[in-house]
């Protein structure tokens, strides 16, 4: 006698269907139907997962909001500037150059040599930066580097003198 191909199975939800395991081995089928019959039917799963989507959406939506407000908090006490540009690349930005200078004075300064004085010279130069885009370019940037970025970026702004006129 043959092993069975169709399964009747009666998922954790409560719902009953029935599963062709032709395509598994015959000695794996039992073993499979069993774990199928712990799990939720298709439908349930795919109904909890749309549900799991918004849930995650609405998750974000409330972090991004907690960061954003941490951010803007953040820069009132460090009295950083207003940066400059579109809403949504003006909110992105307040969060990339608070998470950006928060790193770096944690590597820098609590785990690294960097002095106070020091550091209040690298967010000198951070309160001269005032280009949202620039905080959201440097968002995965090496605190290691950071003091170097800004002088690249502050020696940029500044106007050159020609010596010939």
């Amino acid at each position: 006698m043959a092993v069975k191909t169709i399964w009747q199975i009666t998922h954790s939800c409560g719902h009953h269907a029935e599963r062709d395991l032709s395509d598994r081995a015959a000695d794996r089928r039992a073993g499979f139907a069993e774990w199928l019959a712990k799990q939720e039917c298709t439908t349930c799963w795919r109904t909890a997962r749309e549900g799991d989507e918004q849930g995650k959406a609405a998750w974000l939506e409330a972090k991004r909001a907690q960061e954003q407000a941490e951010s803007e908090a953040w820069s009132q006490q460090y009295r950083m500037p207003p940066l400059e540009g579109t809403e949504r690349a003006v909110a992105w930005g307040v969060r990339c150059r608070h998470q950006v200078l928060a790193a770096a004075y944690t590597t820098l300064v609590l785990e690294g040599g960097t002095s106070e004085m020091e550091w209040e010279e690298i967010e000198e130069a951070a309160r001269a930066i005032d280009r949202a885009g620039w905080w959201i370019d440097q968002r995965s940037s090496e605190p290691d580097d950071l003091a170097e970025l800004l002088q690249t970026a502050t020696e940029a702004d500044r106007p050159t003198e020609n010596p010939h006129f």
